[in-house]
């Protein structure tokens, strides 16, 4: 899943991408409230990691503009220890949960995932396709009864693709919630992905589930019978 971090302490921005992006995430940082503006107009984010004090924008304010999009990113707001109000003022303008600064990176991937999981997004604890099963919380996935090993980039891409069950999902689509801005449109690096997807996934006897619709894209369904 694709998150915005949105924090202006370089050290921390720095360490909290790289933790994110080890975990499997999509990370786009940004150190300034312009920075966010400009990275939340052009993608789509799962997540926004926001840091209510910065140099150069209301924090509150970019929570409830981010807030506003449609669809509508969960918000995990940053805040300093002493600063219950600004707790209180964020969880009210309709931030998700908040983190309190300094946070440990792990508290950080926790939070996150929580914030996946919750109902009231449509965000199922187990993701499920027929028999084939994915848990975002213990990052495992499996069919049939048989476990499936996947990479971190295999996992976030097979997890987009079960967001979407039916869907013909776009490589562009694909690309924008599985990979951060370091993402080249124009590789075959999606093609790669599904191929060992494929592998995986429709193993020998399983009734394949991944399918590619020649010029659009790739969807994860129960083929049609008709």
């Amino acid at each position: 899943m694709r998150v915005l971090l949105v924090e202006d302490d370089d050290t921390l921005r720095e360490s909290a991408t790289a933790f994110l992006r080890a975990s499997g995430f999509a990370v786009d940082p940004a150190g300034t409230g312009k920075m966010a503006r400009s990275l939340a107009a052009v993608s789509p984010y799962d997540v926004v990691v926001l840091d209510i004090r910065l140099p150069d924008d209301d924090g509150f304010v970019l929570c409830t503009a981010l807030r506003a999009r449609t669809p509508a990113p969960r918000v995990l707001m940053a805040t300093a220890r002493d600063a219950v109000e600004d707790r209180i003022a964020g969880l009210d303008l309709g931030a998700d949960d908040y983190l309190v600064k300094p946070y440990a990176l792990g508290e950080l991937v926790a939070r996150v995932r929580a914030l996946m999981r919750r109902p009231d997004h449509a965000a199922p604890t187990l993701l499920r396709v027929e028999d084939l099963v994915l848990d975002p919380a213990t990052r495992e996935a499996g069919r049939n009864g048989r476990v499936i090993t996947l990479t971190t980039k295999e996992f976030a891409v097979l997890e987009v693709l079960m967001r979407a069950p039916g869907r013909v999902l776009t490589r562009e689509f694909i690309g924008e919630h599985a990979w951060d801005d370091n993402f080249d449109p124009m590789s075959n690096v999606i093609d790669v992905y599904i191929a060992r997807l494929r592998r995986k996934v429709d193993a020998d006897g399983d009734v394949p589930l991944l399918s590619t619709v020649r010029g659009a894209g790739y969807r994860l369904a129960v083929p049609s019978r008709g």
